[in-house]
């Protein structure tokens, strides 16, 4: 579990981390390709963050068989941090089971206690942990801006043999969010919202 870091004690908006860990590195379907632009704007959104004294929440997952070859489980020692965000301020830290980060975890429990009503969603795989916990934030009450570009994903293969790609899936979940169940922005207006609500509140 990483130390707690320091935050602003009247910021009411959180950047959730999802899913940024090292198994993926150890699934077959892992590919680099998208992997250096998306590491340089989640950087880029984390550095911003911090520098707003937003706090940081940081979510791993975990699933599947408890052996070693299982990449997704804790005895494999690939369920932590990518090495590229090891070092990332950190408020919170939460282990989850299933798609969506606020199920089972306590997440929900924290943010309430502090005060958080708005979150930007980051992390891995675009339309599914981070997707899951987008739509579940909102039905609870949570304002969501969904930041795309600090989101990753990887083609997938439909049961008819179509293979669906990065950009259509990212554009799929878009859809299926904006308006909805959030905003879609990129990661300078994700920050500017959120220094816009604090000196309202202030």
């Amino acid at each position: 579990m990483t130390a707690a870091t320091a935050f602003r004690p009247d910021a009411d908006t959180a950047v959730l981390l999802i899913d940024v860990q090292e198994s993926f590195r150890h699934r077959p379907y892992w590919d680099p390709a998208g992997f250096e632009p998306y590491m340089a704007r989640t950087s880029a959104l984390l550095t911003g963050a911090a520098a707003r004294g937003l706090p940081i929440v940081r979510i791993l997952h975990t699933d599947g068989p408890a052996t070693p070859d299982n990449p997704f489980s804790l005895v494999s020692g690939h369920v932590r941090p990518m090495a590229e965000l090891a070092n990332v301020p950190i408020a919170a830290e939460f282990l989850k089971r299933r798609h969506s980060a606020l199920a089972g975890t306590g997440l929900s429990i924290w943010l309430t206690e502090h005060g958080i009503r708005r979150l930007i969603v980051a992390g891995i795989r675009t339309e599914q942990c981070c997707e899951t916990t987008t739509r579940h934030a909102s039905d609870e009450g949570w304002t969501v801006d969904y930041v795309t570009e600090a989101t990753l994903t990887f083609p997938i293969r439909h049961a008819s043999g179509v293979v669906v790609g990065v950009d259509e899936l990212k554009l799929r979940t878009e859809v299926a969010l904006q308006d909805r169940f959030a905003q879609i922005v990129d990661v300078e207006a994700a920050l500017d919202r959120a220094t816009q609500r604090s000196a309202v509140a202030a």
